[in-house]
């Protein structure tokens, strides 16, 4: 009797332990809220969950579906959060969605749209008035990225370089991962290197706020389109909640005012799109087939130097 006790205690632990933990599972209701990580890229505000706040905000109010927007310290973090299963729903850029995707598979939810475009640039830019008419004559230079696992900063930067035929570990005289496009930006300002790496939007922003001089800078190159950094959702997921979150994407448009709809780098976006082709993102990303990781390890290598 006294085992049958036992194990019937113990049965009932596990049951109301495992009730315990059902019951915190995040749903989108007010009490568990679907928790989104987004990778620390440059924005409009000083803070990315400032600018896609409205958004979320607006789905909660006309959806009903309850959200906790966190800014991940890395964009490693942010792959790691959706993986560990510490995040419902990501913002990722395309080269960090494709590595959450190889790590453990993700969902896409949705990209932003404006005047029918869900693409973005990245670029290597430069001093005006310069001997660097090309990326080939950036050999023997020194140029600044952002991070790693950037799409814009670093990875088709770099793809574009080794097309040139530039060997990105060998052929600079100083590299520097600066982190984020603005560090990068602001590494080539304040003349620390000769070309940096960041995508057209931060560049934008940069002159707008006044950290580039458009009058003494200029793009060096510009890549293909890339597809807009995803919104992408943790697999494990319902099926209903995945179909619920899409139709709010598809349709938070026409439910808040214009001016709060915002995409990447908090530039006003016409709407979102939650049936974008994953497949584009994929094209994309053969491109940066050249960027191995131990290109990455030995530009790390050497950004490490003095």
């Amino acid at each position: 009797m006294k085992i049958k006790s036992i194990v019937a205690v113990g049965i009932a632990t596990v049951m109301l332990t495992g009730s315990v933990f059902a019951s915190n599972t995040p749903d989108g209701s007010k009490e568990h809220p679907l928790r989104v990580l987004m990778i620390p890229a440059d924005t409009g505000t000083d803070d990315i969950t400032k600018d896609y706040a409205p958004v979320f905000e607006g789905i909660t109010k006309h959806y009903g579906i309850h959200f906790d927007l966190k800014a991940g310290s890395s964009y490693a973090a942010v792959v790691e959060g959706m993986c560990n299963n510490q995040a419902e729903i990501a913002w990722y850029g395309a080269s960090s969605y494709g590595e959450a995707n190889a790590k453990c598979g993700v969902d896409l939810l949705a990209v932003d749209v404006k005047k029918g475009d869900s693409v973005y640039y990245s670029g290597i830019f430069t001093r005006k008035g310069n001997d660097i008419k090309s990326l080939k004559d950036l050999k023997g230079k020194r140029i600044a990225f952002g991070s790693t696992s950037s799409t814009s900063s670093f990875n088709f930067p770099v793809a574009m370089l080794i097309a040139a035929g530039l060997d990105p570990v060998k052929d600079f005289k100083k590299v520097i991962i600066a982190g984020s496009h603005s560090a990068s930006l602001a590494a080539l300002a304040e003349g620390q290197v000769d070309a940096a790496a960041a995508s057209y939007n931060s560049f934008g922003k940069a002159v707008k706020k006044g950290a580039i001089d458009a009058k003494k800078f200029k793009p060096l190159a510009k890549s293909q389109p890339i597809p807009n950094p995803p919104l992408a959702m943790n697999k494990h997921l319902s099926k209903n909640l995945k179909i619920k979150l899409r139709k709010a994407f598809n349709n938070i448009h026409n439910l808040v005012d214009a001016s709060k709809i915002r995409g990447y780098g908090g530039k006003k976006v016409d709407r979102y799109d939650a049936n974008f082709d994953e497949k584009k993102i994929f094209a994309a990303l053969s491109k940066l087939g050249a960027v191995t990781k131990e290109v990455k390890v030995g530009m790390i290598d050497k950004a490490g130097q003095r």
